[in-house]
């Protein structure tokens, strides 16, 4: 069996059979593919370079889903590169600059939180407490650990319009809840 994938002998479908040294053409053959949408989008060096490998391991992964009647090889590989760069950006643009709420609450009390501009810091944990155990887990995983709302779904089993609903209606309940007792001012959402 040559080692260069060929239209005939598609390098997916010899990863997907195992073959020893598929994953090691694979990524000599489209290694600079993969760089390339990576670095893109990622500017950090070390950041991509683990992205790539992440990458790497998906289509590893995911080598026995490839149609080659679907598309070109090159083609596969591209959608998955970008879908984990994506995934991997909205990771990490939710992720907090700051510590988690659960952390702040265990504060020592002569260390003050940082409020935020607007808002008594007290009144949103009082507020978040108050909301039910699922929709505090739920905001946990949303805004502290920053998953998405599929990865949330898959994580607890719930469907994923009841991710979004929960978040939401605990979202506007928080809402209404500091507008009420004054603690801030949020503008409502539109």
């Amino acid at each position: 069996m040559p080692d260069l994938p060929t239209a005939a002998d598609p390098i997916l479908t010899r990863l997907a059979a195992g073959e020893p040294r598929a994953m090691n053409v694979c990524i000599d053959s489209f290694g600079g593919l993969v760089w390339s949408i990576v670095r893109r989008s990622v500017g950090n060096a070390t950041e991509a370079e683990d992205l790539v490998q992440e990458i790497f391991t998906e289509i590893w992964k995911k080598a026995g889903y490839y149609d080659p009647q679907a598309a070109p090889e090159a083609t596969f590989i591209a959608l998955v590169a970008r879908r984990r760069t994506i995934d991997h950006l909205r990771r990490n643009g939710r992720r907090p600059e700051h510590e988690p709420l659960d952390a702040a609450t265990s504060l020592p009390a002569h260390v003050p939180p940082v409020p935020a501009p607007g808002c008594d810091p007290e009144a949103v944990r009082s507020s978040v407490a108050a909301l039910p155990e699922d929709t505090r887990e739920l905001f946990r995983m949303h805004f502290d650990e920053g998953f998405t709302h599929p990865e949330i779904a898959e994580k607890t089993g719930l469907p994923l319009g009841t991710v979004k609903t929960r978040l939401r209606r605990g979202l506007i309940t928080l809402r209404e809840h500091l507008q009420g007792s004054g603690a801030t001012h949020i503008q409502p959402a539109s």
